[in-house]
């Protein structure tokens, strides 16, 4: 059947069997960020050995790569097409409104992280409010895309809600092109029922992905955590094992020849545990037959080696500064070698700004469909404003600016950009500005009206003489 003769309910069943279908290794990317990921790697002969006295040693390196990134894409404003500065209506009145310069970071995140995440764009609970933007998570929502068009031709979002008895009651919202259908469920078993509908007429799924590392042939994305997990999976392995081996070998090992099971116990006469006979600090008998030694202590440097070898593999394939991972030298490094170190982790973050802007753009042109029933020309050339994703001193970056400002190459705006400045602190910059040329002109104003009238030369002073000699230069020149 053709995609465009689906009904909503069999829209909602097939795009829950999509989606439950990768929910596996979403939740499984979720988990190592979190830091929650199984043990790999472990024999099970040693897992019984040490019982429940193993704990895993999580090294948070998928942690690491995504917060890298995530920490240089800052949204600083939206530029329309034709416009010099940025739009305050769409940061003010959208963007601002809807809290999404702090729930952006969390969507980057996750986008990042699981390989996508969504917005979510919908009407405000009355004709003045605002458009609602909500950014979702890739374990709530699914979207199908248009192969030839490759837009979105549906959405779902699911989520459970506990009841007061507690049980819970399931819901889901099927986004399409035209309408909002919203269902409901007792049970995950029970079959979806129609709750309610809103007819919206926009003609586009208000549903914007942000997809990580997306490839032609492959639209739903990448996680940035797939090449890492395997050296995250080693280093926790090692960190283990290094624990186990300060367990059990790093400490001077005894033994002893000729006890029996009568010397193993208290003052009482009971048996003292296993573990009391392995870690008893003190070894005494009275039997003269009895001998006593201790192997040497194991050197844990291997492990110290090993795992900084993977250090370097994750810096080298994450673009990571070596301090980032830990690996700090004697020696401080110098500016221009920490340019360096960060040079394509400042390149990864410009092509995520570039992906995850467009976006971004769609869900601000989505927005003002919603609120006005029309996106204008010029908000189809928007441009995503970001914050620079290099670590340029303040005073290298003033210097720059200065010198680029003062010798005609950069207009006073994308001075204020260059700096860093916010969409917002550029408007009460420019406020600033404009009151104080509206005060200046206010005094000139009032300094010439307040003048006493100059008066007129006398005749035969030289005064008189000099106007008359620059009236008869000037004609003549004339």
């Amino acid at each position: 059947m053709p995609l465009a003769d689906l009904t909503p309910l069999q829209w909602v069943q097939r795009l829950s069997q999509l989606h439950d279908r990768q929910m596996t290794q979403i939740q499984l990317w979720d988990a190592y960020y979190e830091g929650r990921q199984p043990l790999s790697y472990m024999a099970p002969e040693l897992l019984q050995e040490v019982d429940d006295r193993l704990r895993q040693v999580v090294v948070f390196w998928p942690q690491l790569v995504v917060d890298a990134l995530d920490e240089r894409l800052d949204v600083e404003g939206f530029r329309l097409g034709g416009s010099e500065a940025a739009s305050s209506d769409l940061w003010d009145h959208i963007w601002q409104v809807n809290d999404l310069d702090e729930e952006s970071q969390l969507a980057h995140v996750d986008a990042i992280s699981m390989s996508r995440a969504f917005a979510i764009v919908g009407a405000g609970d009355s004709r003045i409010d605002p458009p609602v933007i909500t950014p979702e998570s890739p374990e709530q929502v699914y979207a199908e895309r248009d192969p030839r068009t490759r837009k979105v031709l549906a959405a779902l979002k699911r989520w459970s809600e506990e009841q007061p008895d507690g049980s819970k009651e399931f819901h889901a919202a099927l986004y399409l092109r035209d309408a909002t259908v919203w269902f409901q469920r007792d049970s995950a078993g029970s079959p979806w029922e129609e709750a309610d509908r809103d007819d919206h007429r926009l003609g586009v799924v208000p549903v914007v992905p942000l997809v990580n590392r997306p490839r032609l042939a492959d639209r739903s994305g990448r996680s940035e955590l797939a090449s890492v997990v395997p050296l995250s999976d080693a280093a926790c392995k090692l960190a283990t094992d290094m624990m186990v081996a300060a367990e059990f070998h790093a400490m001077p090992r005894r033994w002893a020849t000729g006890l029996g099971d009568d010397d193993f116990k208290d003052p009482s006469g009971r048996a003292i545990s296993a573990l009391s006979k392995i870690a008893g600090r003190v070894w005494a008998t009275r039997n003269k037959d009895v001998t006593f030694g201790q192997f040497p202590e194991a050197n844990l440097s291997n492990f110290h080696d090993s795992l900084n070898q993977l250090a370097r593999m994750v810096a080298a394939m994450q673009g990571l500064p070596p301090t980032a991972v830990g690996l700090a030298s004697d020696n401080p490094p110098s500016a221009d070698a920490i340019r360096a170190a960060e040079a394509r982790l400042v390149k990864r973050a410009e092509r995520k700004q570039r992906v995850f802007g467009g976006s971004w753009e769609q869900v601000m042109r989505i927005a003002l469909l919603v609120r006005d029933g029309e996106v204008p020309p010029e908000a189809m050339r928007m441009e995503t404003l970001w914050r620079d994703p290099s670590t340029p001193t303040y005073a290298q970056k003033a210097d720059a600016v200065t010198k680029l400002y003062a010798a005609g190459l950069l207009p006073k705006e994308q001075a204020w950009e260059d700096m860093g400045y916010s969409a917002a602190q550029i408007a009460r910059m420019r406020a600033m500005e404009d009151d104080a040329l509206t005060r200046l002109t206010a005094l000139d104003l009032h300094a010439l009206s307040t003048a006493p009238p100059t008066p007129a030369p006398q005749p035969g002073t030289p005064a008189a003489q000099a106007a008359v000699s620059g009236w008869s230069a000037d004609a003549a020149d004339g």
